[in-house]
């Protein structure tokens, strides 16, 4: 004996029953089967409805059963042919007559009591069972339906009725025994109490009656028919990943069932976990999918967790006081304060200190609840032993589940470190002495973005998604995104990651795109995107909660620094090529580094100092080593070096500085890079990472520009340049009457950093830089003599393209 049992859905109108009868007609060709069948999807909460609305004196419950009585008779004509309709058309109208009788009663006692509740709600069951008889029967399969009432003996608490198996295991096994067939059809969910009155055996109970006729007759196995594929590794909904579980074991079905995977309510399994029946899970959509095998001792898996799992519309309340310590019967008098108001605990946890309790239950709960414990605890709370208790809302709870935990060190700090590194703050732990489940509470918000880093953490070490907002697609910005489409596939195999761009933005609008942004598909995003305010954006991107998410600015904006910290405190990695935020005011260039500590994400700025050259990493290396910097001297501009590299006196100095700026050296304004400005902000920003406080107008800026050269725009600088065209040759001539070459050079030590023209003579390690080359030399305890030197390009979209490029590998990795 098999037993079948197919949900809502599966029987959800005839397209979908025909799909059952094919199921069930092969199934019966094996081996003698059992059928439990749910109403059509949908039907009990109108059947519910319906009765709700006759007891509120409301006539609407008249259309409502119109219109079940539509669906079963439409039905009814497509499972049936013409000619053998007349039998079963008035099977339904019967039944549908006597539910309007029913409600036609509840409506003039304006009552609906909870033994009649069950009564009207009984009619989904007995239709669409019948309903697959009659298609069965139109098919010429023989077949027995059976009402399962007589069978099924409960007691008489009305929703919720419990099973007296011992009765009906003696009913079933005496009905088939005595009408021996190979194929028998009946009704999930309702059942009958010791007077013959209708009971229901409350939610999941269609999955139940399967479970109570499985055990009752030995069953070789017990199927459950739905509309997913089995059990899966996460909510499919939520994780696009997520992958069938093909084998489980009761246990880790149950806790996977009670945290909220939909496939199975926890107590329908107990009469065959009890006796060891096989429990498949299928897809009535996809029958030949291999499902999920539920049973006693499944092969081990080869993932640490079998499963994730997550309940939304939760509260947490928290008893709390100094009065509780070392006095027994707190917890005692707390659940039975919830008991008394019938209300189910869903998660519990307790310090070991005994000054709090927090328990999880649902939310259309919570005010009952804070109602009856504050009641409760009403006189310790007025003498102040305990404080009021705390509510919490908008609540969820993620779990892991799996056999596999108890043998494996390490599981929960892994649960805890891919949350804290994404930003999500667990409110409250808990885990069972059997170690199958850790359970975390969090904030509701944050569920999507929790059950995919976990499943990400523990089912796909193959690969890391990463989610860029990148901002400033000019020319670095540009160039970053095609270094990004060039190196998809090498960083997908080399390295695990998934790198996405999510969101991008120039001067004027932006654009997000959730699933991520096909190569060459932004331009057309930001010309059909929203106009550009940032505030707008800082929400969008706190909105959409995406995992390991990193927000590129490749801007010179002052205004796209500002939103740094909103950023950071939302677990938001922020890579900066803008050099604004770490060389504005000392305070905030600390505390968008403390925020990055605190909120335990990524503030990244390589390419602020020398574009793709490693300074700063190396400079964080020395430190974190132990090594002390004594001297930094540094070429820090691609620009200027390019210009006094090119200019001879023979050419026009403003002609070189057009090159320079054609060419993609110079920040848009070249007077940033030709005044200093730029090449102090940089040494402003290794001093503060070398440990110093120091302010940028501290900096001495020695410039070799005459001061007009100020004044206007880029344009009329440009004129100036010209004008002083004697002041350029002079400098350049007097350099060269000595053998030596124009470099401007940055220079910090003993607390103190300036930047100037210097003229450098043959052997110095700045002498033979060439083209747009940087080059940094650290003077440390350990280089004190010989620096190190960090030596090469210092400007060009390409390189600091790739710079940018790095950081982010470095936050995704990290």
């Amino acid at each position: 004996m098999q037993v079948l049992k197919f949900g809502g859905t599966s029987v959800a109108n005839a397209a979908n029953i025909t799909k059952v009868i094919d199921i069930v007609t092969a199934a019966a060709q094996q081996e003698t089967t059992l059928v439990v069948v749910s109403a059509l999807g949908g039907t009990t909460d109108a059947l519910i409805e319906a009765g709700r609305l006759a007891a509120a004196g409301n006539e609407d419950y008249k259309e409502r059963l119109r219109t079940l009585e539509s669906r079963h008779m439409e039905a009814a004509r497509e499972l049936v042919p013409v000619v053998s309709q007349s039998s079963v058309l008035s099977l339904v109208k019967k039944h549908c007559n006597e539910l309007e009788s029913i409600c036609d009663g509840v409506f003039l006692l304006g009552e609906l009591s909870v033994r009649t509740l069950d009564r009207v709600m009984s009619f989904g069951e007995l239709l669409s069972s019948q309903l697959v008889a009659a298609s069965l029967k139109a098919r010429q399969v023989v077949h027995q339906w059976q009402d399962s009432r007589p069978l099924i003996r409960t007691d008489s608490q009305y929703g919720f009725a419990t099973v007296d198996f011992g009765v009906t295991t003696q009913l079933i096994n005496d009905f088939v025994s005595g009408q021996p067939e190979s194929l028998y059809i009946v009704p999930g969910f309702i059942a009958a109490d010791a007077q013959g009155a209708t009971t229901t055996l409350g939610r999941g109970g269609s999955d139940y009656t399967a479970a109570i006729f499985a055990g009752a007759l030995g069953a070789s196995r017990l199927e459950i028919w739905t509309d997913v594929s089995g059990m899966m590794t996460a909510d499919p909904r939520l994780v696009p990943h997520a992958r069938p579980i093909p084998r489980i074991s009761y246990q880790e079905a149950m806790e996977l069932s009670h945290f909220g995977a939909k496939v199975l309510y926890p107590p329908t399994i107990q009469p065959v976990m009890s006796q060891g029946i096989p429990l498949w899970i299928k897809n009535t959509f996809a029958p030949t999918d291999h499902g999920t095998l539920v049973e006693v001792n499944p092969p081990a898996s080869n993932h640490i967790v079998r499963g994730l799992s997550s309940i939304g519309q939760l509260a947490l309340l928290s008893l709390e006081g100094s009065g509780m310590v070392g006095i027994p019967g707190f917890s005692k008098r707390l659940f039975e304060a919830l008991a008394r108001e019938k209300i189910n605990v869903i998660l519990i946890t307790q310090s070991s200190s005994e000054h709090s309790i927090s328990v999880a239950i649902n939310a259309r709960d919570a005010a009952a609840a804070q109602r009856s414990v504050d009641q409760e605890f009403a006189y310790e709370i007025a003498v102040g032993k305990v404080d009021p208790l705390h509510l919490e809302t908008d609540l969820a709870i993620v779990a892991l589940v799996g056999e596999n935990m108890k043998n494996h060190t390490g599981i929960s700090g892994r649960l805890f470190g891919a949350l804290g590194t994404n930003g999500v703050n667990i409110r409250a732990i808990a885990q069972g002495s059997s170690e199958k489940n850790i359970s975390t509470v969090i904030r509701a918000q944050d569920v999507k973005k929790a059950i995919n880093v976990l499943h990400e953490s523990f089912f796909e070490a193959t690969s890391k998604q990463v989610n860029l907002f990148v901002v400033g697609v000019g020319n670095v910005g540009g160039k970053l995104l095609e270094q990004l489409d060039r190196q998809q596939a090498y960083l997908q195999e080399k390295l695990k990651l998934n790198v996405r761009v999510v969101g991008v933005a120039n001067s004027r609008t932006f654009a997000l795109h959730e699933q991520g942004l096909e190569p060459g598909e932004w331009k057309q995003a930001l010309a059909e995107g929203e106009p550009l305010h940032l505030p707008t954006l800082v929400e969008a991107i706190h909105a959409r909660n995406l995992r390991n998410a990193v927000f590129v600015d490749v801007t010179a904006s002052a205004d796209v620094a500002q939103v740094y910290g909103a950023l950071l405190e939302k677990s938001v990695a922020v890579v900066a090529c803008n050099k604004i935020a770490c060389a504005s005011e000392y305070v905030n260039y600390a505390r968008l580094k403390s925020l990055a500590q605190e909120f335990n994400t990524d503030f990244l700025f390589e390419t602020n100092v020398g574009a793709g050259l490693p300074i700063i990493g190396t400079l964080n290396d020395l430190l974190r080593s132990g090594d002390v910097v004594n001297r930094i001297e540094a070429v820090l501009s691609g620009t200027l070096n390019f210009v006094f590299n090119h200019y001879d006196g023979k050419r026009p100095f403003a002609e070189v500085v057009r090159q320079a700026q054609k060419e993609g050296y110079t920040e848009p304004d070249p007077r940033l890079d030709l005044s200093g400005t730029d090449v102090a902000r940089k040494i402003l920003i290794l001093a503060r990472e070398s440990g110093e406080t120091l302010e940028m107008e501290q900096i001495q800026n020695v410039s070799f520009l005459p001061e007009s050269c100020m004044e206007g725009d880029v344009e009329e600088f440009y004129g100036q340049l010209a004008v002083h065209e004697d002041h350029f040759r002079s400098l350049y001539e007097a350099a060269a009457a000595q053998g030596k070459k124009l470099k401007f050079v940055a220079r910090y030590a003993d607390g103190k950093a300036s930047v100037g023209l210097q003229s450098i003579a043959p052997g110095h390690d700045f002498y033979a830089l060439h083209g747009k080359d940087n080059a940094v030399l650290f003077y440390t305890n350990r280089y004190p003599e010989q620096p190190m030197v960090i030596k090469g390009a210092g400007a060009g979209a390409e390189v600091t393209a790739s710079g940018v490029f790095a950081d982010i590998i470095r936050t995704a990795r990290g």
